[in-house]
């Protein structure tokens, strides 16, 4: 079954709208097709048109949420034994699994989704530019305290 998430009355309107605008949501529906690796009653995995690497899949809920704090408990407790579940279908003993959040995360689809690749060798699957950075600080205990106290009042 499949659930759109958007704040647009009426809700069949909401239905439609994400179906003409998503494509995962086409997917799941169906108006697209895929090369279904997996699915549940929540999530969707398929493999990636444009693949990394062999193997590379996208994995999905079936509710429209652009972000991981708009999706529901239910569907996002399915996706990580999907995610787990696909990538050992791979095969690959090591890969990388990346989720994005909001466009100057990289989203680039508004719907959530994870992708799973598989890294055999050096040269294949994600390959990280030294360009791309990872700009790590060290942080005091007095920071991290005052991080850790605005992120409790937040949950």
């Amino acid at each position: 079954m499949f659930f759109c998430h958007a704040s647009t009355p009426p809700p069949f309107r909401c239905v439609f709208d994400c179906f003409l605008r998503c494509l995962f949501c086409m997917i799941v529906k169906g108006t697209i097709p895929c090369f279904k690796v997996y699915e549940t009653e929540h999530s969707l995995a398929f493999l990636d048109i444009s693949p990394v690497s062999e193997g590379h899949t996208q994995v999905i809920p079936k509710y429209h949420a652009v972000t991981i704090a708009d999706l529901p408990d239910e569907y996002l407790a399915d996706i990580g034994p999907a995610v787990k579940r696909v990538a050992l279908a791979t095969g690959a003993s090591a890969y990388n699994v990346l989720q994005n959040n909001g466009k100057i995360a990289f989203q680039h689809v508004d719907h959530v989704h994870y992708h799973v690749i598989p890294k055999t060798s050096e040269k294949d699957g994600l390959i990280v530019d030294v360009n791309v950075s990872w700009p790590q600080k060290t942080a005091t205990k007095e920071e991290l305290a005052a991080t850790l106290e605005k992120m409790k009042t937040r949950m």
